[in-house]
């Protein structure tokens, strides 16, 4: 196999993983409204500032998507 049709592959998949990420929060967005505001997650308000990030939601999401490469690297 070429570096092409290679690179091709890993386009498609991505495109795919993508369209069902997209299709999983067109559908599913008002039942996961608790994502992004787990424990951990920062939070700093004021009054003309505004900083939020993540961090537990960003963990919590690297470790779903890390297995699901796994199994997806392990069944193909």
């Amino acid at each position: 196999m070429d570096f092409n049709s290679s690179l091709g592959k890993l386009l498609i998949m991505g495109g795919l993983i993508l369209l069902v990420a997209g299709l999983v929060v067109f559908f599913l967005g008002d039942k996961l409204s608790w994502l992004g505001r787990l424990p951990g997650d920062i939070r700093i308000e004021r009054d003309n500032f505004r900083f939020y990030f993540p961090l537990t939601t960003m963990i919590l999401l690297s470790l779903l998507l890390t297995i699901v490469i796994n199994l997806i690297r392990r069944f193909l």
